[in-house]
């Protein structure tokens, strides 16, 4: 049963890889055909050959340093839009490269707390359904407590020890640091060791507050990062589709072909990873919705979408012989049924997996032309904070490797 599995696949394979492959190219990275290679994208999910480079594609590792007081509702609601653009303008590096993103929010003293610290992770949508839950509360006294959350930005995160990542740290706010809170670390002695770690930290100021101007410029420049200003709801490109709607019903479906596999441990958090995904599906916007179904559709998206163990992917590729696992390992819904009828269901949901994908696929294409043109109709989106974003990455990701000849921020 597995050979006829795999030989299914293989057709599919081959049917995708003919119907795109004026869009494929060789990796300047590795040197390796996109059809061993780019299996996160659309119509090649079904290659039985695993990539080796995929654990040894460039990384890129983002903490966002957000104030959440009241004054940054807009910017906080922008963020939450439009956290998914901003990993797919990220994933459009040649190498596409592995992409992890952290948060730390912060408030000040008095707040209902000081900070709180999301670690850097590849599970982009357990760190969204975390995002969704800030809001905007607190603050309206003037300085808040920067200090103490570039320090834990740099400190209590997990950056990897690869000299050759991109690290870097985006702090988002419109107020001042504390400075005369004494038993905290201040900004340039936090930036010093991020120096040290590779770690570059650029400011964006929201509003026009001189003070917090003038704080942030000298942050950015201590790091040899930017600093660049936003109005107070941060100027994101905000153009809602025709698509987004059904992109966002097709992304639930496809998030419905994933079967898990393995401990009772590795289940638990394969619970907690598609509670995460029901999260955003029932409360985010068709829009975000849509923004992430793109990014899952990527190279570097791939991971975020399947996560660990996930059982159909696994078994067509032909990393694992579901006869050779024990039964608790497999999915409840797989553990009653023969031999045959648990690779019949593996085989339905690898085709429904496909198909989803196609239209996806087709309807993101859709999408991006119709942003495009919106976008240009209305004299283009030079002073985004999506282009801004976009344009320093593209400089900064460039020193360890990561080239965006042919990208542009994606909306």
């Amino acid at each position: 049963m597995k050979t006829k599995l795999i030989g299914v696949a293989l057709f599919a394979a081959t049917a995708s890889v003919i119907a795109f492959y004026p869009a494929l190219q060789s990796d300047p990275a590795t040197g390796v055909d996109p059809i061993v290679a780019t299996i996160g994208d659309p119509g090649t999910n079904f290659l039985p050959v695993i990539d080796p480079a995929m654990n040894e594609r460039p990384k890129i590792e983002v903490v966002f340093v957000l104030d959440t007081t009241g004054s940054m509702s807009g910017l906080i609601e922008a963020a939450k839009e439009k956290i998914w653009s901003i990993a797919t303008t990220m994933a459009q590096a040649e190498q596409a490269p592995a992409i992890r993103i952290g948060l730390v929010a912060y408030r000040d003293r008095g707040d209902a707390y000081v900070t709180q610290v999301v670690d850097l992770s590849d599970d982009l949508d357990s760190m969204y359904a975390r995002l969704m839950d800030f809001h905007a509360d607190g603050g309206g006294d003037g300085p808040e407590s920067v200090n103490k959350a570039l320090y834990d930005a740099v400190h209590d995160i997990s950056w990897s020890q690869d000299q050759n990542a991109y690290k870097v740290v985006f702090l988002v706010g419109d107020a001042p640091p504390h400075m005369d809170y004494r038993d905290e670390v201040q900004y340039p002695e936090t930036i010093k060791a991020a120096r040290a770690r590779g770690i570059v930290v650029n400011a964006i100021q929201a509003g026009q507050n001189p003070a917090t101007m003038r704080q942030w410029r000298h942050i950015a420049a201590l790091s040899q990062g930017d600093f660049f200003n936003v109005a107070q709801d941060g100027n994101a490109v905000a153009v809602a589709t025709p698509f987004d709607a059904d992109i966002a019903k097709l992304s639930a479906a496809l998030d419905d072909t994933r079967l898990y596999f393995g401990t009772e441990e590795e289940k638990a958090k394969q619970r907690l990873k598609k509670a995460a995904a029901d999260k955003l599906h029932a409360k985010a916007s068709d829009e975000s919705r849509a923004r992430r179904a793109a990014f899952n559709a990527s190279a570097s998206g791939k991971r975020n979408f399947l996560g660990d163990n996930e059982l159909v992917d696994a078994v067509v590729a032909g990393r694992v012989d579901m006869a050779d696992m024990d039964v608790s390992e497999l999915p409840a819904m797989l553990q009653a049924l023969a031999p045959e009828e648990r690779e019949s269901v593996v085989m339905k949901q690898a085709a429904a997996r496909g198909e989803l994908e196609g239209q996806i696929k087709e309807l993101a294409e859709k999408r991006g032309s119709y942003i495009t043109e919106k976008i240009e109709a209305d004299g283009g989106a030079k002073d985004s904070l999506d282009d801004k974003l976009y344009r320093t990455v593209k400089r900064q990701a460039a020193s360890v490797g990561l080239s965006y000849e042919e990208a542009a921020p994606k909306y």
